[in-house]
């Protein structure tokens, strides 16, 4: 039997505000385990990539991981369902900020940022508190079939005080970043952890090569807006915090400081040597919470198919 999957986010949307927490974590919780103990090509790879995070870990140890990965992903979307409904005072009561003066110092100053993040934690939680206690966020979604679907996600972001630009089929989103970053304070903030567009780069990501998007260095390099890479991560909330947000998880945002480049970096290699740099932040990060990584897609290059890659690599040359 196929499934509306169009309608079933639609109804996950309309239905998981009125449902209690705990019966909302519970069915998100058995979701996790059960496609966790299916095995899908998903949480497979989810573990490959684990793999490379931790790769002291036995096999079994892995999978424990890769189970913990699934419940976190999983919660994500609980969460991210039950959004829309969710009191400011709770919102702020799962968000804790580490870096926030890293942020500050240029929007107080009516200046644009442009964060590099990765998919982790609750990013859509991340933003509705940013958007509210910061400035304004405005950033790029990939274009999901159905359209129907996309449509969904982007009248749930917007709802949440997010402006989207579709990613494909909706004219120049990297001109329409640009005018953003230029108006003034806003926090750009762009899923840059793996690539969409086969236009990115191949980078270091713990010991291993990967592609990643390009986008976070280029917009900070064109625009002159600093780059701060930003990880999301979950953490166990307790006692009053945890009365006042309803859950008993909350999560950090943790702004690192923006990158700089060296004067003495060619220009042709700046967005290569930038890339690498929030890269390097970003995967240190990810060391310390790896179950909160929610990738379940190839970005190591040694996963891709060698002749599509290859293909990739030489569009890329006759490109440049």
């Amino acid at each position: 039997m196929k499934v509306d999957v169009a309608r079933a986010y639609s109804v996950a949307w309309k239905v998981a505000g009125k449902l209690p927490g705990p019966v909302l974590r519970m069915l998100c919780d058995a979701a996790a385990d059960l496609a966790w103990a299916r095995r899908g090509g998903g949480v497979q790879q989810l573990e490959r990539n684990l793999g490379r995070v931790r790769p002291e870990l036995g096999s079994r140890e892995l999978r424990r991981l890769g189970r913990l990965g699934m419940r976190s992903y999983m919660r994500y979307f609980g969460e991210a369902f039950a959004l829309a409904t969710m009191t400011q005072d709770r919102i702020d009561a799962r968000v804790r900020v580490v870096g926030i003066e890293n942020v500050r110092v240029h929007t107080d100053n009516d200046q644009a940022i442009v964060l590099a993040v990765g998919h982790t934690g609750n990013w859509d939680l991340a933003g509705a508190w940013c958007t509210r206690e910061i400035a304004p966020v405005t950033t790029v979604a990939e274009r999901l079939e159905p359209e129907a679907l996309f449509q969904e996600f982007v009248a749930f972001r917007e709802s949440i005080g997010i402006t989207i630009f579709a990613l494909t089929g909706g004219g120049d989103v990297f001109r329409g970043l640009v005018r953003a970053a230029r108006n003034g304070a806003a926090i750009l903030p762009l899923l840059a952890d793996r690539d969409l567009t086969s236009k990115g780069l191949e980078v270091d990501l713990f010991g291993h090569r990967a592609r990643v998007a390009a986008g976070p260095a280029a917009l900070s390099i064109t625009t002159g807006a600093p780059l701060v890479t930003t990880v999301i991560y979950y953490e166990r909330l307790r006692g009053a915090q945890r009365r006042a947000a309803g859950s008993p998880w909350g999560i950090v945002i943790q702004f690192n400081k923006a990158i700089e480049m060296p004067a003495d970096v060619p220009r042709a290699d700046r967005v290569r040597a930038m890339t690498q740099a929030w890269v390097d932040q970003f995967a240190a990060g990810v060391r310390q919470r790896p179950q909160d990584w929610h990738m379940l897609q190839k970005v190591f290059v040694e996963d891709l198919d060698p002749e599509r890659y290859a293909a990739t690599l030489a569009a890329q040359g006759s490109v440049g």
